[in-house]
């Protein structure tokens, strides 16, 4: 177990990029509880923990940080370089951080206890799925450094359901220490950590709880700041008017000028002491609710789906219709076929057909108009600029594409930057403007809350449900399926079935 008397923290903390300021008057205290980082895209999180753990230097403040004391660090991409190493070789690289390089034994034993074979040890890295290479490094980052606290920067990047539950099980069982997590999967947030820190541009904001408690008592004390506020503007109204009138009684009788400079000592006390209400940046992830004509969508009638060589069938579907306002989540194990499904779909879509062949086995509606999100994000020219991208769409002209990018929380100093300078979260609000503009009423989402922010999940969850707008979307984010969706379909033993709820298809992948 992690000593007692680990210190991690900081104290009036500020970072700026330039002038401009990541985060400012930043102060904390980690404990030995499970903690959750969260914060909106951008809000400086990565930053906050390069600086925690010596990557960074604050431009202000101090880091608190008890003597000696041991950081185990995930971040949020994998080094490139490990492609090409082993298993054993990339694990033997936490072992080197504490000065145990030759301790071999110890990764056998990590092995060992987390399930994976001697064989495994010696295959090349870049060879693992990606969500083992994740977790693998949590493991190193967790046991081999032998760490006071481990800091994991969006450690459910890349894992399927089955790979979180895995690292759910590690983090709250097996992993005893101290922790600081990032992530935007609220139901992991939930069920992993006991404690939450909202970074926001007003400052930290700390509660002794688990995120969804904290975020409503967050919004609670947003709400009641909000209201004093009102409350003390309307009161400073009131004053500088009664200050006016004896402005111009004194004019007759001097005396009153002692009135008036009380009242306005009193507006300035106010004033000094005005409540700050939290306002959060306004950044618009608006879907068009583009209506298709006819009740049914899509229909889907004896279709195969196989593997991208044609080496073999993933599923297949006897019927299957989609109505209009219909938002169905595809739920299915790795390797199901799930992306693949979605791509078969996309696939067959062709916008310049008023009809569609009776027998083909994928049936758009005529009046359907298809916007796919790729979790991989490849469709973005990432030499583009934001502003050109945008103004690209069908119709679209400059001004609106400037207004709406302001909308959507882009800074107009930005707009003529390429795209490859955004973050992934950014990328993906970027996106869901552009296929705005393109005014779409059925949309194929592959994983469309991978690198969104809770506020951006949010804003996607009232978009669906309040545009009516048709949709098939997968997801490993179990709190948005379970919100998002309308009809549930699972994928069984290559065969498409309608189910009630989520619920067991969850529970089932632990």
């Amino acid at each position: 177990m992690a000593p007692r008397q680990a210190v991690l923290g900081m104290d009036q903390a500020s970072f700026h990029h330039g002038a401009k300021p990541v985060f400012e008057g930043v102060s904390f205290l980690l404990d030995d509880a499970r903690t959750a980082l969260v914060g909106e895209n951008g809000a400086g999180k990565s930053t906050l923990i390069a600086c925690l753990t010596g990557a960074l230097e604050l431009d202000k403040g101090q880091v608190l940080k008890s003597r000696g004391l041991r950081i185990g660090a995930l971040p949020q991409d994998t080094p490139e370089t490990f492609a090409d190493l082993t298993v054993r070789e990339v694990l033997r690289r936490s072992l080197e951080k504490i000065g145990a390089g030759d301790d071999d034994w110890r990764i056998d034993v990590l092995l060992d206890e987390i399930g994976v074979s001697c064989e495994t040890a010696e295959q090349r890295f870049g060879d693992l799925s990606g969500g083992w290479q994740r977790l693998l490094l949590i493991a190193g980052a967790a046991r081999l450094e032998e760490p006071d606290i481990l800091i994991l920067d969006e450690p459910t990047n890349h894992l399927d359901l089955a790979n979180i539950n895995i690292l759910e099980t590690w983090l709250t069982a097996a992993f005893d220490l101290p922790m600081l997590i990032v992530s935007h999967d609220r139901e992991f947030l939930n069920r992993v950590t006991d404690r939450t820190l909202f970074l926001r541009s007003d400052g930290m904001h700390a509660f002794k709880s688990r995120f969804s408690v904290a975020r409503e008592e967050l919004l609670r004390r947003d709400a009641t700041a909000a209201a004093h506020r009102k409350l003390e503007e309307r009161e400073v109204k009131r004053l500088e008017a009664a200050a006016a009138r004896y402005k111009v009684w004194a004019v007759k009788n001097p005396e009153l000028n002692k009135r008036k400079a009380a009242i306005e000592t009193r507006i300035a006390r106010i004033e000094a002491d005005r409540t700050t209400a939290y306002v959060a940046r306004d950044r618009r992830l608006e879907l068009s609710d583009g209506e298709i004509d006819a009740k049914v969508a899509l229909r889907v009638m004896g279709l195969t789906v196989r593997t991208p060589d044609d080496a073999r069938t993933l599923l297949t579907i006897d019927r299957l219709s989609v109505a209009a306002g219909d938002r169905i989540a595809i739920l299915g194990g790795n390797g199901a076929g799930k992306s693949t499904l979605l791509g078969a779909l996309a696939a067959a879509f062709d916008p310049d057909l008023e009809h569609y062949d009776g027998q083909a086995a994928i049936r758009f509606n005529p009046a359907t108009r298809l916007a796919v999100f790729d979790q991989s994000m490849r469709a973005l020219p990432l030499q583009s600029s934001l502003l050109a991208y945008v103004a690209a769409a069908p119709d679209a002209t400059e001004k609106e594409a400037t207004r709406l990018l302001a909308q959507a929380g882009f800074p107009f100093v930005r707009i003529s930057d390429p795209i490859r300078l955004l973050s992934h979260g950014e990328r993906s609000r970027l996106m869901f403007l552009r296929m705005k503009l393109e005014r779409p009423n059925f949309y194929l989402l592959d994983e469309p809350t991978n690198h969104l922010d809770i506020e951006g999940q949010e804003a996607l969850e009232a978009e669906l449900e309040d545009a009516e707008i048709s949709c098939l979307f997968v997801s490993h984010d179990r709190y948005f399926t379970r919100t998002a969706a309308t009809r549930f379909l699972e994928i069984r033993r290559g065969t498409l079935i309608e189910v009630e709820s989520p619920d067991a298809f969850f529970e089932a992948q632990g």
